[in-house]
C-alpha cells in the first residue's frame, strides 16, 4: 500500500467562490485556484499546514479520482 503524498494542491467539488470564501474564513493563504472543466475546483494553498488544514475543512468534497482541468491559456491570448 502506497503512502500518500504530501502536497499543496487538491481538488474539490465545491465551487470556485465557495473555496475561495471558505479559505479566507479560515485565513488560508491560496497560491492558485481554478474551476475544474469536469466541475468542482483545484486550488493550492501557500504552505502544506495551511492545505492540510484546508484538507480536513472540505475533507466530504474531497474528489479522489481523475479529474479534467482547462487549458492554461495566457491573458489576452484568446
Amino acid at each position: 500500500m502506497e503512502t500518500p503524498k504530501t502536497t499543496r494542491a487538491m481538488n474539490v467539488s465545491l465551487d470556485t467562490p465557495q473555496v475561495s470564501a471558505l479559505c479566507q474564513q479560515h485565513s488560508l493563504r491560496v497560491s492558485a485556484i481554478e474551476p475544474l472543466a469536469s466541475g468542482g475546483t483545484h486550488v493550492v494553498l501557500v504552505t502544506i499546514e495551511e492545505a492540510d488544514q484546508a484538507r480536513y475543512l472540505m475533507r466530504k468534497a474531497i474528489i479522489t479520482g481523475r479529474v479534467k482541468r482547462t487549458s492554461f491559456v495566457r491573458y489576452g491570448e484568446r
